[in-house]
C-alpha cells in the first residue's frame, strides 16, 4: 500500500464529501424554508454517517446548524 496515494484519496474523497453535502443540505434548507416547513430561525438536528463496507467501518457524527 502506498501511504501517500491513499492519503491523496482520502482527501480527494473528502472533498468530494464536504462540497456536494454542503450544496445539498443549503439547498434542502432553503427549500424548507421558501416552503413553510421552517421559519428560518431553528436550530436543526443532523447527522452524517460513514460507511465504508469492505473493512466494517461505520462511523456517525451528529451536530446541530443554527439558522440564525
Amino acid at each position: 500500500m502506498n501511504e501517500d496515494t491513499l492519503n491523496m484519496e482520502v482527501r480527494k474523497f473528502l472533498k468530494q464529501v464536504g462540497v456536494t453535502s454542503q450544496r445539498e443540505i443549503e439547498h434542502a434548507i432553503s427549500k424548507a424554508v421558501e416552503s413553510g416547513k421552517l421559519q428560518g430561525s431553528e436550530s436543526l438536528n443532523i447527522k452524517m454517517t460513514l460507511d465504508l463496507p469492505d473493512v466494517g467501518l461505520k462511523h456517525s457524527i451528529e451536530g446541530k446548524i443554527a439558522l440564525e
